[in-house]
């Protein structure tokens, strides 16, 4: 799995970039797009992965030829415990399999939540941010909106952006399904947040994490 430094090439960054200042030029609204490895580290997947192998491996070796003896199964535990444990955290596919879905999904809406505070979208002057947040090692995609934008543009408004993303994630295209998408919110954020004459770049056109 490719980390988020190397997801977009430089180029592709700064194509996506462009698709934020293009799409902002038509609305007060202010989408950051952001990308990072993982939502969360999920250590019980790793502690009950490398445990479940190690155990299995430690009866096996211990009764093939110590005889089921205790202090066989010891050793070769607890060292095939850190072995299987390392491997599991540095083999995504597999990880993701010992996490339940739903457990991904929350912990993305989480971050989501929690980058929209440290990046400061919930100050702009019009309570109009929008993150688009892209979690590589849980297949995710999560949109986020300000108040300012959520008491105008319904929530599930959001779902057509994220399918986008999703479905260039699949092909291939996820650089182009992202402008995509940063194009499609400004038409969104368009109607009911027209560019005012005063209007800044109050916040980043894309954050890599």
């Amino acid at each position: 799995m490719k980390s988020a430094n190397e997801f977009f090439s430089k180029e592709e960054q700064k194509k996506i970039e462009a698709a934020v200042k293009e799409a902002e030029a038509k609305t007060s609204g202010e989408i950051v797009p952001m990308v990072v490895d993982s939502s969360y580290d999920y250590p019980r997947a790793e502690l009950i992965g490398g445990g479940s192998l190690a155990l299995a491996t430690g009866l096996l070796i211990s009764w093939w030829f110590g005889g089921e003896s205790i202090w066989w199964f010891l050793p070769i535990f607890i060292v095939a415990f850190f072995v299987f444990q390392q491997l599991i955290r540095n083999l995504p596919d597999i990880k993701r399999k010992l996490i339940h879905p739903d457990e991904l999904t929350a912990e993305v809406k989480e971050k989501a939540l929690v980058s929209f505070i440290e990046q400061g979208l919930h100050e702009t002057r019009d309570r109009t941010g929008v993150l688009i947040l892209i979690s590589l090692f849980e297949h995710r995609v999560q949109v986020l909106a300000d108040s300012g934008i959520n008491e105008k543009v319904p929530e599930h408004t959001w779902e057509e952006i994220v399918e986008t993303i999703i479905a260039g994630l699949k092909s291939g295209e996820a650089c182009t399904a992202t402008c995509q998408a940063i194009e499609r919110c400004g038409e969104l954020l368009q109607e009911h947040f027209p560019r005012k004459h005063d209007d800044t770049d109050e916040l980043p056109n894309l954050i890599v994490e």
